[in-house]
C-alpha cells in the first residue's frame, strides 16, 4: 500500500501563487506532495501594500505580486506578517512541512511541523561547498540589500545587486556578475528565490564562475523530506 503524499505549504512574503518558483522545484522531487501555497500579502488592496513600503534608508526584501509586479516591503513589517502566517498555518496540523520562500532571515518559527527555512539551506551549503579561504559573491535583487548584506561564515563576501523581476533584469544580471569575477570571487551565490534556472545559467555563462541558486538547494532539501 503506498503511502499519503506529504502536506506542503509554501510560504512566499508577497502574494500567491508563486508558478515561477515551484515549476522548477517540482521536477527534483521524485515523490508526490500536495502542495498549498500561501503569502503574507494575500488579500491585501493596493493601499494596504503600499502601507508596507519601506523607507528610503530601511533594511527591505524584495518579492512578487500576484500580477508579477516587483514590490520592495520593509523587511522588519514583512517579517513580522510572514512569521504570524507560518505560525497560523502550524496550528491547523494539516501540514508535514512548511517551506518558506524567502533567503532572509526570520527568526523564531515553529518546531512542528518541519519548517524549510530557505535562508539557512542556502547559506549552509555555501559553507560546505565553499572553503573558509574562498571569496564569495553574492547577487541580491536590489542595492540597498548589497549595501547591507552581511554573512555569519568564514567567508570574504562581496555582494552586488540584480532584480529577478524587473523586465531588463537579464542585461543588469550579467553586468553585475561581471562584476562579481571583475572582483576575483571563488563561487557566486544567487541570495533571492526569484532567481530562476535561466539566471544561474546565465551568471555561469557570463563568470565561469560556478553558482548556487537558492531555488534549487531549497527543492533538493525538500525532497529529502517527502
Amino acid at each position: 500500500m503506498e503511502a499519503s503524499p506529504k502536506r506542503a505549504a509554501f510560504v512566499t512574503i508577497g502574494q500567491a501563487p508563486r508558478e515561477d518558483i515551484l515549476s522548477e522545484m517540482r521536477p527534483l522531487w521524485s515523490s508526490a506532495v500536495q502542495i498549498e501555497e500561501h503569502g503574507a500579502l494575500d488579500g491585501l488592496s493596493e493601499t494596504e501594500v503600499e502601507t508596507l513600503t519601506p523607507g528610503p534608508t530601511a533594511p527591505r526584501l524584495v518579492s512578487r505580486l500576484a500580477d508579477g509586479r516587483e514590490v520592495a516591503l520593509d523587511a522588519g513589517a514583512v517579517k513580522e506578517r510572514t512569521v504570524s502566517l507560518i505560525r497560523r498555518l502550524a496550528e491547523t496540523d494539516r501540514h508535514d512541512l512548511i517551506v518558506l520562500l524567502c533567503t532572509g532571515a526570520f527568526g523564531d518559527l515553529p518546531r512542528r511541523p518541519l519548517v524549510v527555512e530557505s535562508q539557512r539551506v542556502m547559506d549552509h551549503a555555501v559553507a560546505a561547498l565553499a572553503p573558509p579561504a574562498s571569496r564569495v559573491g553574492v547577487l541580491v535583487p536590489h542595492a540597498e540589500q548589497a549595501t547591507r548584506f552581511a554573512w555569519a561564515l568564514p567567508h570574504d563576501t562581496i555582494a552586488r545587486h540584480a532584480s529577478p523581476y524587473q523586465a531588463d533584469s537579464s542585461a543588469r544580471l550579467e553586468e553585475a556578475a561581471r562584476e562579481l569575477a571583475s572582483a576575483d570571487v571563488d563561487i557566486i551565490a544567487l541570495h533571492c528565490m526569484g532567481y530562476g534556472e535561466t539566471d544561474r545559467e546565465r551568471v555561469i555563462r557570463a563568470t565561469g564562475k560556478p553558482a548556487l541558486l537558492a531555488r534549487r538547494l531549497v527543492a533538493s532539501a525538500v525532497a529529502q523530506l517527502l
